[in-house]
């Protein structure tokens, strides 16, 4: 199984992901992007930066398989949360 790594850009700063996580495709990628991304909004809501952050996905070799905005991934409200998502954490 190929490994993905999601990095979160926030304006200049970077957090890297050095661990990596083993998922089936890059559309499983996208769906743990989300999820992880709209847990961190839960949990870290306060913080306004968050809005404007990115999650950059990269494979083993480091190329960019999808930048997901952290904008896009804020559900609408009374939206329910999709079968199979799962966080990183």
């Amino acid at each position: 199984m190929p490994r993905y790594f999601f990095h979160t850009r926030i304006g200049a700063d970077a957090l890297t992901d050095d661990e990596g996580v083993e998922l089936r495709d890059p559309d499983q990628a996208w769906r743990v992007a989300r999820a992880t991304i709209r847990a961190s909004l839960e949990e870290e809501g306060s913080d306004p930066r968050l809005v404007t952050a990115i999650l950059v996905v990269t494979d083993e070799a480091g190329e960019v398989v999808l930048e997901f905005p952290f904008a896009e991934a804020i559900p609408e409200p009374g939206a329910e949360p999709e079968p199979g998502e799962g966080t990183l954490h």
